[in-house]
């Protein structure tokens, strides 16, 4: 079992007494971003694991979902400083990371300074991320990866904490470039961002129409969500739930599986790094639901979201109709 077993007792108590005042910071954070964003929980509740966990988001949905506000609002309740780029066919790389000009000074000598891009921030929300060419999507790549970026041969570091949290429109795909599988892995969570149950659209229609919105305060600052992210590694983890970790990523790749639908179906798997993001996503549910360790439930309620971007399916399935969800599904019911 992966635990605080080898800590003192006095150590075991403080440790737990941090992870109690964390789970109580991180239900403030999500009052002050539901007072703007309405009857989207889930997706409240997977973007606030994906910064806690110390990762990047990839949300999709239809325009008009409230997505660029809740990325600018978890920037706010934070306390990072957030960006927002447009991606377009025509944005270079240089847009993104930043470039360098030739200056003179006074006594005629002349020499290049460095002007960081929007990148340079805490909170990078990447809109319509599928619009940018391959040469910008990897620049963005080596940002996300690597938290610096090479210009000119120099590398810059990026500030701490980084994220991305990048938007796709699945409906139009006319003018757009599918992102590659190894950025895709890149991303801790794939979001998936739905219509507003019918009450919460009508609290939405009031509030935010009117003479006056609800603005969000900040509750955290990016030293201490740096803090939080490191204590939240230190989170006991059974073995039970290391266990079903390994037994649903594995038996999602057809080299491993048991699965029958899996062999027929799927054309790759998830690889290690689903493995990695399933097991920090588990420990960051389990704290923003009160809870000093996470539980298979959290596995199976976050498998979805870490699987569906790390998987695809063949050409049978796709004729047969069947949706990564199912297998997904499938999955869980057979090994959890």
């Amino acid at each position: 079992m992966t635990d605080s077993s080898t800590l003192d007792s006095a150590s075991q108590d403080r440790q737990l007494a941090e992870i109690d005042a964390l789970g109580d910071r991180m239900g403030k954070i999500r009052q002050q971003v539901e007072r703007v964003i309405f009857g989207q929980q889930h997706v409240v509740d997977q973007a606030l694991i994906t910064i806690l966990a110390g990762g990047h988001g990839l949300l999709i949905g239809v325009p008009g979902l409230a997505k660029t506000k809740l990325v600018e609002t978890l920037g706010t309740v934070f306390g990072l400083d957030d960006k927002r780029i447009q991606c377009t066919p025509d944005l270079m790389p240089a847009d993104i990371v930043g470039s360098e000009v030739l200056e003179e000074d006074a006594a005629g000598k002349r020499s290049f300074r460095f002007l960081p891009g929007p990148v340079f921030c805490q909170v990078l929300m990447a809109d319509e991320i599928n619009r940018a060419s391959p040469r910008t999507q990897s620049a963005l790549l080596q940002a996300m990866q690597e938290q610096n970026v090479t210009v000119a041969g120099q590398t810059h570091a990026l500030p701490r904490p980084f994220h991305v949290l990048a938007t796709q429109n699945p409906l139009e795909q006319e003018g757009t470039y599918p992102l590659p599988e190894a950025q895709l892995d890149r991303f801790l969570l794939q979001i998936d961002v739905g219509y507003p149950d019918a009450e919460s659209e009508r609290r939405m229609l009031l509030a935010t129409t009117g003479a006056g919105e609800e603005t969000a305060s900040a509750v955290m600052s990016g030293e201490e969500l740096i803090a939080a992210q490191a204590l939240l590694r230190r989170l006991p983890v059974g073995e039970s739930v290391v266990e079903a970790i390994l037994a649903i990523v594995r038996a999602g790749r057809r080299e491993t599986t048991e699965v029958e639908e899996v062999s027929r179906h799927v054309a790759w798997g998830p690889g290690p790094r689903a493995s990695q993001a399933l097991m920090l996503a588990v420990r960051a549910r389990a704290v923003i639901q009160g809870r000093i360790s996470p539980s298979v439930d959290d596995v199976i309620a976050l498998a979805h979201p870490v699987l569906r971007h790390r998987m695809a399916l063949n050409f049978a399935a796709r004729a047969e109709g069947v949706t990564l969800d199912s297998v997904i599904d499938r999955l869980c019911d057979r090994h959890l």
